[in-house]
């Protein structure tokens, strides 16, 4: 790896997604081993699910997180680092895709956003997406999700969920939210 921290966003375009989706869950640790700021390593996780997306013609059109407002009532999600489109500012828990997955705690898996109950459309291209919650080993509290959105139908599968559970439990014990 190059000295440059830039570097770790760059992927092969011949990757297969496991490859890719590894990548990423490596160059994450690799950024955030001296950093516990939420705001930089989500930032940077962001960035590197963007770059992934791109070298592998997925047509994400939105990634990043929402990060839960702690010690607010109702429990909200508040828009945090991405990539892409202005997004949604604030999310109630249980409600659309987002909510869902932080009042669940369960990732989901959206191949038809239209087919989804109570959807939040928070840009009308997006028509299938993931999210994936972020939890507190210690106190089990939800912390934030990772949303990934793409502008085709079906564009995440199990291969998508396996690697960004994996992301979301390295990003609980990197982070001091």
């Amino acid at each position: 790896m190059s000295p440059y921290h830039a570097s770790y966003s760059n992927f092969s375009s011949n990757a297969k997604k496991e490859e890719a989706l590894q990548l990423v869950v490596d160059h994450y640790e690799g950024l955030s081993a001296d950093q516990n700021n939420w705001v930089c390593n989500l930032a940077n996780a962001a960035s590197l699910l963007w770059h992934a997306y791109a070298s592998l013609d997925v047509t994400v059109n939105w990634a990043g997180f929402y990060v839960t407002q702690l010690g607010k009532s109702p429990q909200t999600l508040l828009l945090g680092p991405f990539q892409g489109k202005v997004a949604c500012q604030m999310i109630p828990f249980g409600k659309g895709v987002c909510g869902t997955a932080a009042s669940t705690q369960e990732t989901q898996l959206v191949p038809d956003v239209t087919k989804a109950a109570d959807h939040i459309a928070c840009d009308g291209d997006t028509k299938s997406e993931i999210v994936i919650p972020i939890i507190d080993p210690q106190t089990k509290k939800t912390l934030a999700v990772i949303d990934i959105d793409s502008v085709d139908t079906n564009g995440f599968d199990e291969v998508d969920r396996l690697y960004l559970e994996k992301l979301a439990k390295l990003i609980s014990t990197t982070c001091k939210f």
